[in-house]
């Protein structure tokens, strides 16, 4: 299963974008949340997509900065 994670920083920017390329990627279940990347701690949706999968599926971001900012996140 393809699950799909789509993330803004602010309340005023837009995921309409990234959900619509994570489904046409084919994404079957979505995670969206607004909240700051600098710092995976209170990153809910985030977790919930990582518990959420199971062996063989995919976490699909549209880029790479939506998933963390570093290697340590």
């Amino acid at each position: 299963m393809l699950i799909g994670y789509a993330r803004v920083s602010t309340t005023g920017q837009d995921l309409e974008m990234q959900k619509e390329i994570l489904e046409k990627k084919g994404c079957e279940k979505l995670f969206v949340e607004k909240v700051t990347g600098t710092s995976t701690k209170q990153r809910a949706q985030l977790y919930e997509a990582i518990e959420f999968a199971r062996e063989g599926d995919t976490l699909v971001v549209t880029e790479i900065d939506r998933l963390a900012r570093s290697i340590m996140d």
